[in-house]
């Protein structure tokens, strides 16, 4: 037995020796992934955390993350604090189909996630990001100026990684004074958010404070039960207002399956615009209108000035982008000064009697309407927008009907068999038009029987 010894001894040495290196080699990688000791030279400005707890949480994830950026190349990435962590392993099934990597981290704040954003989020190429971050900045008493400026150093370092890659960018959500995060405050980093993406197209804004808001401008306790974090419902509910952004994005899948009832035809093929297009007034009849308001009739012998059609058949956005056939759907996408009235209409004119038909889904707080020969049929996310708040079967966030019945120069119109409008007067002649306003808006199935 003991002549064995010294090779029992190699052994033992070997042993010990490996499992020093391995003890030595997975301290520096998390050293690599450890917040700075001190602010100096880092981007941005404002808290970096530094508590203990938070010390640990931050390298822990980011060390983890780094054994799967191969694995996690092309994700959509949804970036931010503890609200964004929270989806943990449900992530992947709110999105059945859409890759997806989560960076969010529990405490994190806007500078935080500008340190990381490099190694933890661009490394991966994503296809999009969805980003929600500011609430824990307003804990550590920031003010929202400065809560802003971090975030426009966030989107020039991503528009300048890629300026192709979709950003979502989610209103911080309410909260409530007992969590040190008073709603004047956070609505000013909100105001400050569209602001600063106001014509920014890489960039889209989702209306998440009017989603979670109690009336009050706190947190719905029935979602937030600490006022602060999501729980399921609150999840699921998050999860149904960003699928449709994710959906026309073309970055999650969508499923079809319609058929055509006897007697109608599309107005919309699914395809692209034909059909549809801007009603453009000539300069003539503009120039007419100016002079005829200020009382000088020359050139306005008639009035009112007549509009013609420009036509988009053919193509599959208009050439603003405001309008886009996407995955079978007719999109008002939001635009990108967060408010900007924009209307297509068909380019034939319907002077029968008609029953008009489409599905619609609207984004969180989303503007737009239906024109019938020319009046307005205000087609919103009715539960925050108005103006039928009191819709029982109105579905926010979800697909909803519309049937409008035009007999004799009278619209009938109903969501989900619920009557918005008994008796719509409308011309005796005219188009079919949709609005872009606030928010995104799809129609889908838009189809007529003329009767």
């Amino acid at each position: 037995m003991i002549k064995y010894l010294p090779c029992c001894s190699r052994w033992l040495t070997f042993v010990f020796c490996s499992l020093i290196f391995a003890f030595t080699a997975a301290a520096d990688e998390q050293r690599d992934f450890m917040i700075p000791a001190t602010d100096e030279g880092l981007p941005g400005e404002g808290v970096i955390r530094r508590h203990e707890w938070f010390q640990e949480r931050w390298t822990s994830r980011r060390s983890a993350w780094a054994k799967t950026v191969e694995a996690d190349q092309g994700a959509v990435v949804f970036l931010g604090d503890s609200i964004s962590e929270g989806w943990g392993g449900s992530l992947g099934a709110a999105f059945p189909g859409m890759k997806v990597a989560n960076r969010g981290i529990g405490g994190d704040t806007s500078r935080g996630v500008l340190i990381r954003l490099q190694e933890d989020v661009l490394d991966l190429d994503p296809a999009g990001i969805v980003l929600l971050i500011g609430t824990n900045d307003l804990s550590e008493e920031m003010p929202p100026e400065m809560i802003a400026g971090n975030l426009e150093l966030i989107l020039e370092a991503i528009s300048a990684h890629n300026p192709e890659i979709p950003v979502v960018l989610c209103e911080v959500f309410p909260s409530h004074q007992s969590k040190n995060r008073p709603t004047e405050e956070i609505q000013k980093i909100n105001e400050l958010y569209r602001d600063l993406v106001k014509g920014n197209e890489q960039v889209l804004v989702l209306d998440t404070f009017e989603l979670f808001d109690d009336g009050n401008g706190n947190a719905i306790p029935a979602l937030f039960p600490d006022l602060l974090h999501l729980n399921e419902s609150g999840y699921a509910k998050w999860a149904a207002a960003l699928r449709p952004i994710l959906e026309n994005l073309e970055l999650l899948p969508v499923e079809q399956g319609f058929v055509l009832e006897d007697g109608f035809e599309y107005l919309f093929n699914g395809y692209d615009l034909t059909g549809w297009g801007y009603e453009v007034t000539p300069q003539a009849d503009i120039d007419a209108a100016k002079n005829w308001r200020l009382g000088d009739p020359t050139g306005a012998a008639e009035w009112p000035i007549v509009t013609t059609p420009q036509s988009f058949d053919g193509l599959k956005e208009t050439p603003d982008g405001r309008f886009a056939a996407i995955n079978g759907r007719l999109v008002a996408r939001i635009p990108a000064d967060y408010r900007s009235i924009q209307k297509l209409h068909t380019t034939r004119q319907f002077p029968d009697d008609f029953i008009l038909k489409m599905e619609f889904r609207a984004s969180p707080f989303a503007d737009s309407g239906v024109y019938v020969r020319g009046p307005q049929l205000q087609c919103r996310d009715y539960t925050l927008a108005g103006p039928y708040r009191d819709l029982e079967g109105y579905k926010p966030q979800e697909w909803n009907e519309l049937v409008i019945t035009v007999r004799e120069g009278v619209a009938h119109c109903v969501c989900n068999g619920e009557v918005l409008e008994e008796s719509m007067e409308v011309p005796d002649t005219g188009s079919i038009g949709i609005e872009g306003d606030r928010g995104q808006m799809e129609y889908r199935y838009v189809r007529i029987k003329e009767l």
